[in-house]
């Protein structure tokens, strides 16, 4: 499929069905949730590309709805994607203003036109990713840029950063070349290199939530000195393990990291809350679709102030919810990939019946192993790690 018109008459009957549109019946009916339901389908449908990050909308909301975007401040999304993100920020927000309606005219202005801002690397992406903003009423804002080059410094400062980073292999464009970076900078891993965007991009006070995998929270080296900075700099208050199988096409672990930043650069983390949505349960898949309530217990025992500082309760060994001193994960060398209940991913795999979700459980092993050799590449020679992504290619 293509976009490009070759003959004049084609794109004479197109502008003249446009025009007939009634826009505002068409935006009223929903005209953005239904392009987004398309961006959805075509994503779960693809078996490689774009499609497999595509970030479930159960999480997205989730997490909107912990972040409470608030009128007037600034979200950023420095890996747009479609504007998943974007657009759940902005319909909270209009939900609870009345569709804009109960903000003062300058600020109704401010959330049209620069409250959300991004990045977004691939033109067709992006492009995507343009038509679902406009959609759902907010104008501009995400730039066809690279993140990690020199353009992410220019991206404004925000409140609010939500994100899921590409991941898998490190393909597609190039090595992060941002001068602002001083932790990352000797590193080709840009699952890493985002994470001091993030937090670099956060004004003081600002908060995020950030789709990561694994690797993320147990590569040692530049990662070790990634958490270690990010800990000092920020309040990582929450980690979320997610469960296997809610990406499409494959089935890589992932969690979010929830954190604000500091004031102060020192000492911003005092403990860590885990909880543990991957061990026991089901083997999500086409089967048994990730939905809005499988999030119900984890923003109960999160709380309702989205930078942590709700009164929280540890649940037990056998329980979910834990909690971690910052001493406890200094002990473990600042490793992130905390699990204490039994997994029973192995037992969740065997349940699995449709082969699309078997063949990415299968693939997510093979990522994951994958992942585990690029990090020993990294400490045994930093540039030899850019020499795998043929292999991710193959894995794909």
């Amino acid at each position: 499929a293509q976009t490009r018109l070759r003959k004049p008459t084609n794109l004479k009957a197109l502008t003249s069905n446009i025009d007939h549109l009634d826009w505002f019946s068409a935006r009223e009916e929903g005209l953005g949730k239904m392009y987004e339901g398309l961006l959805e389908k075509n994503a779960s449908d693809k078996k490689s590309g774009a499609g497999q990050y595509f970030t479930p909308r159960p999480l997205i909301d989730a997490i909107v709805r912990l972040m409470q975007p608030q009128p007037g401040e600034t979200v950023q999304d420095p890996a747009a994607g479609t504007a998943g993100f974007l657009v759940a920020a902005d319909r909270y927000i209009k939900d609870h203003t009345d569709d804009l309606y109960k903000l003062p005219e300058a600020q109704a202005f401010f959330q049209r036109h620069n409250a959300f801002v991004g990045a977004e690397l691939v033109p067709d992406t992006h492009r995507l990713c343009m038509m679902n903003l406009l959609l759902h009423g907010i104008e501009g804002g995400v730039d066809n840029i690279d993140a990690l080059s020199p353009d992410g410094e220019a991206l404004s400062k925000a409140n609010l950063i939500l994100t899921n980073p590409p991941f898998g292999s490190k393909k597609g464009g190039g090595r992060p070349t941002r001068s602002d970076f001083s932790v990352t900078a000797d590193t080709s891993n840009k699952q890493l290199a985002f994470v001091e965007h993030i937090v670099r991009a956060l004004k003081a006070g600002g908060r995020a939530a950030v789709v990561l995998p694994d690797n993320v929270l147990f590569e040692d080296n530049t990662g070790r000195r990634l958490r270690t900075w990010l800990m000092d700099l920020c309040n990582l208050h929450t980690v979320l393990r997610l469960p296997t199988g809610i990406f499409y096409a494959q089935g890589v672990k992932t969690n979010v990291l929830f954190f604000q930043r500091g004031k102060t650069d020192k000492a911003n983390t005092k403990a860590v809350w885990v909880y543990d949505m991957r061990a026991n349960m089901p083997a999500f898949g086409k089967t048994r679709p990730l939905t809005v309530a499988d999030f119900a217990e984890f923003e109960i025992a999160y709380g309702t102030d989205p930078n942590g500082g709700a009164e929280r309760k540890e649940q037990g060994e056998e329980g979910r919810w834990k909690r971690f001193s910052r001493d406890a994960i200094a002990a473990r060398n600042d490793n992130l990939d905390i699990a204490w209940l039994r997994d029973t991913e192995a037992e969740a795999e065997e349940a699995l019946t449709e082969p699309e979700d078997i063949a990415a459980a299968i693939i997510g092993h093979l990522r994951a192993a994958l992942e585990e050799i690029e990090a020993l590449s990294e400490e045994i020679e930093p540039d030899s790690a850019n020499e795998l992504p043929a292999l991710a290619e193959a894995a794909e």
